[in-house]
């Protein structure tokens, strides 16, 4: 179950080079820091990572689809936000408090159809056990898809990797 955690930690992980055999132009400005679904996702996943960074339990869960699917490369498959939530409870209740940061310059934000959109990143993840100082975890990377619901933004899949230098 740790390492399920620290994948959603991480989930908050993922990033890289996607080859594309073309590149719309939409896809092109929806990269771009100033169009209106970048600005969308980055306040998005601003709100989801407070809330995981505070434990807000309830706030996280709402930017969470149902069938979450969470592929970590070191912890595997975990599907369903059921799973991903008592993970989260299960974090918390440790007493180490987890902190993620968004890498700055790092984001990338594609639109996928009338589904959703596409987030790449890179974050950084801190950890504060009990009596001690703050200390860095590492830099990972993550993709994580978004989609639009009525109810808003909801994250339906994370890719987690790059732990394979993860600090204790």
């Amino acid at each position: 179950m740790l390492n399920k955690t620290i994948g959603f930690l991480l989930l908050v992980v993922f990033s890289g080079s996607l080859g594309y055999a073309q590149q719309t132009e939409s896809s092109k400005l929806s990269r771009a820091p100033n169009t209106a679904l970048y600005t969308e996702i980055l306040r998005a996943d601003s709100i989801v990572f407070d809330a995981f960074n505070n434990c807000d339990s309830l706030r996280y869960k709402k930017y969470l689809a149902d069938d979450l699917e969470f592929y970590h490369d070191i912890g595997g498959l975990s599907v369903g936000v059921k799973i991903e939530m008592e993970e989260f409870r299960d974090m918390c209740a440790r007493g180490t408090k987890i902190r993620r940061a968004l890498v700055s310059g790092a984001l990338e934000v594609y639109p996928i159809g009338d589904y959703g959109a596409l987030e790449i990143g890179t974050h950084q993840f801190f950890h504060t056990n009990n009596g001690e100082s703050e200390k860095p975890s590492g830099s990972y990377k993550f993709i994580q898809i978004w989609q639009k619901t009525a109810s808003g933004w909801k994250i339906s899949r994370v890719i987690s990797y790059g732990h394979e230098h993860m600090q204790n």
